[in-house]
C-alpha cells in the first residue's frame, strides 16, 4: 500500500460502513485524516481501532451534522486553521437515508412522504456539493487536490427507489461538470463506485435486504476495499487523467494488483462472473475467470437491463 505520510484528508460520514473503511485505510497508510459523523463516540471508536492496529497516521474525529450548513462551514475552517490551509483529499461519503431507502424500496414513490426528497438528498447530494465548494476553495489556492464522490450503479439503473437513483446520477453529474472548472487548477474530481459492500447495516439486518443478502456475502467487498482504492488514487501521479469520470473499486484494484483485506478479489460489476451470478446461470459463475469483463460503456447499458425490480405494494391511489 502507498505511503500517505504528510497527506491531509477528510472523510465525511465515517462512523460506520464505507466511510469507516476508507478512513481506517487512509490512517493506516500514514495520512492525517479528519472524520465526521453525528455520534462522537462512534468516531472515537474508529480512532481507537486505528491506534490498535498501530496505524502510522493521525485520526481527528469531528462531530458534524451534515444537514447543518454552519457546522459544515466550521469543519472546513477547523481544517484550514489546523493544517495551514492544506487539504489534499475530500471523500464525500456522508449519507443519512440508507435506512429510509431500504424501508421504502417496495413503496411507490408517489406513496412516500412528501419530504422524501429532503430525507434522501439533503445529507447526500446537497451536502456533497457544499463540501465540494469548501474543499475547492482550499485546493484551488493550493493548485492541487483530489475530491471523490462515493456513488453507485444506482446512478444508471433502477435501485431501491427513484430518489436514490436521482441522487446518485446527480452526484456523478456533479463530478463531470465541476471537474471541468477545476481542471486548470490541477484539482481532480471523480466518482467511485463500489460493488456490493459488506457493511454492518446490510450484514446485521438481513431483513432489510433479504433478496440481496446472499449476493453481498458471496460476492461483496469489505468497506476497507474502498479505502484501498482511495489510498491508491490519492497517490496517482496521473490522477488528472481520471478526473471527471466514474471509476469502479474493482478496476482500481486490478490496476494496482491488491486484494481485499480478507484476501478475496471481489468480482467487478463489469465481469461476466458477477453477471452470471445474478441470473439463472449462477451455477456456472465459479468457473468463469474474473478478468473477463465488458467495457464500461457497455456495462452502463447492460446493468440497468438486469437490475432486479422490487415488487411494489399496492398503491392507495389505484
Amino acid at each position: 500500500m502507498p505511503n500517505l505520510g504528510g497527506k491531509v484528508c477528510l472523510v465525511t460520514g465515517a462512523s460506520r460502513g464505507i466511510g469507516r473503511g476508507i478512513a481506517l485505510q487512509l490512517i493506516t497508510n500514514g495520512a492525517t485524516c479528519y472524520i465526521t459523523g453525528r455520534d462522537i463516540a462512534k468516531l472515537e471508536a474508529v480512532k481507537a481501532e486505528a491506534k490498535h492496529r498501530g496505524a502510522e497516521g493521525k485520526c481527528i474525529p469531528v462531530q458534524c451534522d451534515h444537514s447543518k450548513d454552519e457546522e459544515i462551514k466550521k469543519l472546513f475552517e477547523q481544517i484550514s486553521n489546523e493544517q495551514n490551509e492544506t487539504l489534499d483529499l475530500l471523500v464525500n461519503n456522508a449519507y443519512s437515508a440508507i435506512t429510509f431507502v431500504f424501508e421504502n424500496a417496495k413503496i411507490n414513490f408517489w406513496d412516500q412522504p412528501m419530504d422524501s426528497w429532503d430525507q434522501v438528498n439533503d445529507v447526500g447530494l446537497r451536502n456533497h456539493y457544499l463540501c465540494t465548494v469548501y474543499a475547492s476553495r482550499m485546493m484551488v489556492k493550493q493548485r492541487q487536490g483530489l475530491i471523490i464522490n462515493m456513488s453507485s450503479a444506482g446512478a444508471i439503473g433502477p435501485l431501491f427507489t427513484p430518489l436514490y437513483g436521482i441522487g446518485k446520477a446527480a452526484i456523478d453529474r456533479m463530478v463531470t461538470d465541476c471537474a471541468t472548472e477545476l481542471k486548470k487548477y490541477n484539482v481532480a474530481f471523480l466518482s467511485l463506485w463500489p460493488g456490493p459492500v459488506k457493511t454492518e447495516l446490510l450484514l446485521g439486518d438481513t431483513g432489510k435486504m433479504s433478496d440481496s443478502h446472499e449476493m453481498i456475502t458471496d460476492w461483496g467487498e469489505t468497506p476497507e476495499f474502498c479505502g484501498k482504492a482511495v489510498s491508491h488514487l490519492l497517490c496517482d501521479e496521473n490522477i488528472m487523467k481520471r478526473s471527471g469520470q466514474v471509476w469502479m473499486t474493482t478496476d482500481v484494484a486490478d490496476e494496482h494488483g491488491y486484494t481485499d483485506i480478507d484476501g478475496n478479489s471481489p468480482a467487478s460489476m463489469r465481469s461476466f462472473k458477477l453477471m452470471f451470478a445474478l441470473t439463472l446461470l449462477k451455477p456456472l459463475a465459479p468457473f468463469i475467470p474474473r478478468w473477463i469483463k465488458v467495457p464500461f460503456w457497455l456495462c452502463k447499458i447492460i446493468l440497468p437491463l438486469g437490475a432486479p425490480l422490487e415488487e411494489k405494494k399496492k398503491s392507495k391511489y389505484e
